[in-house]
């Protein structure tokens, strides 16, 4: 029978001396994690509801003086950011409903329908994982000018449908899943398209969650590309305008307006870490 190491024996956390010990240990690792993660969402939080001269001043105010909400409010308007983020999700959604879709058909092709020559069109994919990102930027450039592509939304989601790392990521995933099931339904009369559809996506849904939040992030944190295609500004997107429009701005609205540039990406955290953390943790699954 195996037992259990530990860093803590049960023996030392049955006395009372040990538990308080140990709890005390705890609570104090889990607090200052938990200020060092915290603290600098704070101090951008607040900086913007400082005035501009408090906002520079030495040493600095861990509280404003005078809480203003202008910061905001000057942020929305003064740099235009609701037709910004608006631009941003346009294409942040388009490239995730264009790699989900074609990703995951690669991935099943490649996992269940076994095509010839498979493992090697797998390495010349993975083998774009080596290419750094810069060395890919001006041949993009150029396909994407001669389709006449530039200042549209397509010029981002047709390049964020060619990611290795995603494709090898639902790859594995459908690898895990039983042959015995799919075999069922195939038995039961589905055609390959219906044995993904109903059974391969609905068993994948974890992986999908993870791949979404990894294509959603890369589009919305994206800066070179977008700022290389979108030379109108009205169609740029917020990372684009942050640095574009923030010549003449008060150091007070741009940190406001990277508040504000920042709250759909933690929202859509929060909402979907229990699907982040299962997509991640998933080694295997149950038939």
């Amino acid at each position: 029978m195996s037992s259990t190491r530990t860093l803590v024996s049960p023996a030392v956390l049955a006395r009372p001396r040990g538990r308080a010990v140990y709890w005390t240990v705890f609570t104090g690792v889990v607090l200052l994690f938990a200020l060092a993660f915290l603290f600098p969402v704070y101090w951008m939080v607040t900086g913007a509801m400082k005035s501009a001269d408090e906002v520079a001043r030495t040493p600095p105010t861990l509280v404003p003086e005078d809480w203003r909400l202008a910061g905001y409010t000057d942020a929305w308007d003064l740099m235009e950011l609701p037709a910004h983020l608006w631009n941003t999700v346009v294409q942040a959604a388009g490239a995730w409903l264009f790699q989900l879709v074609f990703c995951t058909a690669a991935a099943y092709a490649l996992s269940k329908l076994k095509p010839a020559f498979g493992n090697v069109i797998l390495g010349g994919i993975l083998a774009t994982l080596m290419v750094p990102a810069q060395a890919l930027v001006v041949p993009k450039y150029l396909t994407v000018a001669d389709l006449g592509l530039l200042n549209d939304p397509l010029a981002v989601w047709l390049p964020a449908v060619a990611n290795a790392f995603n494709l090898y990521l639902l790859k594995r995933f459908f690898d895990q899943i039983p042959r015995d099931v799919l075999e069922a339904a195939e038995i039961d009369g589905a055609g390959r398209l219906r044995v993904l559809w109903s059974i391969v996506l609905p068993m994948s849904r974890p992986v999908l969650g993870v791949v979404s939040i990894f294509a959603l992030v890369a589009v919305w944190q994206d800066f070179l590309w977008p700022l290389m295609v979108f030379s109108d500004t009205g169609k740029q997107p917020i990372s684009v305008a942050l640095v574009q429009l923030s010549q003449n701005i008060q150091l007070t609205v741009l940190i406001a307006a990277m508040v504000i540039a920042s709250i759909p990406m933690v929202a859509l955290f929060l909402v979907f870490q229990r699907h982040i953390i299962a997509g991640i943790s998933a080694g295997s699954t149950k038939g």
